[in-house]
């Protein structure tokens, strides 16, 4: 097996041309092959057979469906495929994961938590099933298996997303050409993003309206797919040694570096640990110290969770997710996303039970209060669509550069390329914007003196999930609000933090909270203690997260810099030393930030625009900015004049508010 490396790549500058071209178009959607593809299940119900002599040996390929209930693709499998002379449900983990996307400890563990669990699924309808889990690229594997164990069908639930096309199309190939029959079916989404896209003549859905119109147009949401009673036994699981090597090869640069403390032993063998074969990997052999979270994995405590908000027919009726509160110490969401992220509960199971329960909860209580879309939970999986049906039709939606819908502004901390437009991983520090990379660093880890970004940002680090508007906070703080940082640097710290990291619905909503796509309101800006305080004066995430400002008055718990010396010695913490100071000025760097938008705005450049491209844009802001004065030397003199004639200072207009007893 060829280790990955944890080095930095070779790091080449770009030049730049100044020369103006015409904008540059991008193919909105790349839609996957329908020749590859098996057609959905028909109403007929024809069964499929296997051509060679014993029956059909069946591969189902778990990937983000860990679960067995509304389960489409597993279902369709079982009821098409006649005659099964053994049925193997696998995990393949393959290093093109494991090494190249940034996955952090809570989202390892809640991981494995839910394949060990799934594979217990398994075994209590069938006690000589399990999750069979292989440790290698999916090709290889799939081509092993076909060899050592005669596969005739590999079966799969269909994703759209980028990196899930590249795998999928892969595999559709080698398939193709070992004469193995493919069923893949749609089952993550409400609708299938594919269909959605095709409908919308291959063009993205932009807005939550634009994605119901379309979607109104192709029938009712399908119900929960029946959970199977019984499985299939497998068939035989030995396997040949044929020398080969390359199962696990993985050269590139190993994205997971920093937190993989331990021996990796993860693809020393195919099978893992021959003590206990085809097992699920442990954190240890990643080379992974344990999680932190205590938000628990697995397809059982998703169903817990699912049943528990279902129980509760007020709160259904009326969720509000706009109006839940970022600062409670325990969720006041459902917590249910990780769950859906992973597959652990069905989405139709989600849609359809709050659908029953609302429309009892009308009947006998006339349904006064009920929320309406996009606030109730029907509005926000909508949301969830709407997203992966941008994502499936945009190349490019996870970066700036070379993304259709994305505006260009002149955001500090971009991706780098080299000369062949390749982006350079890791991404070199800039040694020419070293505030800017101070401020990344200290956003990152909870270090901005800023006590609600803080608490935010260390809550997130440790338990993997944040409520949706303390992300809208620390998101805008980076972005639009204060740091001016590309929200490609923050969409890569969520990346490796997140236990419910979706792929479209992450750098979807880092565009539309750093005012990039989806949305254009960028001078509404979130107030870094007003907005904290309009639901709780006390602090108690701060007191959580940040134990040392646990003894400042409320009066200052969410600017404690404020608070004369006397104070912070009473609470035992002197703001400078055992707490950060403020890294910026609030309202000074929001005003510039404003302002640098709107010039953007009115250049209005988009992502595959060829003056972006090639670096044109990028100068022509900078001229602009600082021709209309949008510069920090400009911005500090009239901020200081500003304050004069206001008589305030730039964090404790709330406290002086205050009554002087």
């Amino acid at each position: 097996m060829t280790k990955p490396k944890s080095t930095k790549t070779s790091q080449t500058s770009t030049s730049i041309s100044t020369h103006k071209s015409p904008k540059k178009e991008v193919p909105l959607s790349e839609l996957p092959k329908p020749t590859i593809i098996s057609p959905k299940k028909s109403k007929n119900k024809s069964t499929l057979r296997d051509d060679d002599e014993g029956g059909a040996r069946v591969l189902y390929w778990h990937r983000t469906d860990l679960r067995l209930t509304d389960l489409p693709a597993l279902v369709r499998a079982l009821e098409e495929i006649k005659d099964i002379k053994g049925f193997w449900p696998i995990w393949c983990f393959d290093p093109e994961y494991v090494y190249k996307h940034r996955v952090g400890l809570n989202r390892w563990n809640f991981l494995l938590e839910s394949m060990n669990n799934l594979s217990e699924q398994y075994e209590k309808r069938n006690d000589k099933q399990k999750l069979w889990t292989f440790r290698g690229r999916p090709e290889f594997i799939i081509r092993k298996l076909k060899l050592d164990w005669g596969i005739t069908h590999l079966c799969f639930e269909k994703d759209s997303n980028a990196y899930s096309k590249v795998r999928d199309e892969k595999v559709f190939a080698l398939a193709e050409e070992l004469g193995i029959r493919v069923i893949s079916t749609p089952g993550r989404h409400l609708y299938d993003p594919d269909d959605v896209i095709k409908l919308n003549k291959g063009k993205p859905t932009m807005t939550l309206h634009q994605w119901q119109s379309v979607t109104s147009k192709m029938g009712d949401i399908e119900k929960p797919a029946p959970t199977p009673e019984s499985l299939p036994d497998p068939g035989s699981i030995k396997l040949e040694d044929n020398h080969e090597e390359d199962w696990g090869k993985y050269e590139g640069v190993d994205l997971n570096a920093d937190v993989r403390t331990g021996k990796d032993t993860c693809f020393e063998s195919i099978i893992g640990p021959l003590s206990d074969p085809f097992s699920v990997p442990t954190m240890a052999q990643m080379g992974f110290e344990e999680a932190t979270t205590t938000i628990k994995g697995g397809t059982i405590e998703g169903h817990k969770r699912l049943d528990l908000f279902l129980g509760d027919p007020d709160k259904v009726g009326t969720f509000s997710k706009p109006h839940s509160e970022p600062t409670s110490l325990e969720p006041s969401t459902t917590l249910l996303s990780p769950y859906i992220k992973f597959g652990c509960i069905g989405i139709r199971e989600l849609w359809w039970g709050c659908k029953d329960v609302v429309e009892k909860w009308k009947e006998d209580t006339g349904g006064k209060g009920e929320t309406k879309e996009p606030e109730n939970m029907f509005g926000q999986l909508q949301f969830r669509d709407m997203y992966a049906c941008a994502e499936a039709a945009i190349p490019h939606f996870e970066r700036i550069r070379g993304n259709s819908v994305c505006k260009y502004i002149a955001w500090n901390l971009q991706n780098q390329y080299d000369l062949n437009g390749n982006e350079i991983l890791p991404r070199p520090i800039d040694k020419d914007d070293e505030e800017s990379e101070k401020r990344l660093n200290a956003w990152k880890f909870g270090k901005t003196g800023f006590p609600w970004i803080d608490a935010c940002m260390r809550q997130l680090k440790y338990e993997g999930w944040i409520h949706h508007l303390a992300r809208h906070s620390v998101a805008c703080f980076l972005t639009r609000g204060q740091c001016y940082i590309s929200w490609e640097r923050g969409m890569e710290v969520f990346d490796e933090w997140l236990i419910d990291w979706d792929p479209a619905s992450n750098p979807g909503n880092w565009m539309w909270l750093s005012a990039s796509a989806f949305y254009s309101q960028y001078f509404r800006v979130y107030g870094l203690v007003s907005w904290p305080q309009k639901t709780d004066k006390t602090g108690a995430l701060v007191r959580k997260y940040c134990p040392e400002l646990k003894d400042f008055p409320d009066k200052y718990i969410y600017s404690p810099h404020l608070a004369p010396l006397a104070v912070q010695e009473k609470a035992k913490c002197i703001i400078g030393k055992d707490y950060p100071s403020p890294i910026l000025d609030e309202h000074l760097e929001k005003d510039l930030c404003i302002a640098r938008i709107k010039d953007a705005y009115h250049l209005n450049y988009h992502g595959n625009d060829q003056d972006v491209l090639d670096g044109t844009a990028e100068k022509k802001l900078k001229e602009i900015h600082e021709q209309n004065g949008h510069t920090h030397e400009q911005k500090k003199e009239e901020d200081v004049k500003k304050r004069k004639r206001d008589g305030a200072g730039a964090l404790d207009k709330f406290v002086k508010r205050e009554k002087v007893n």
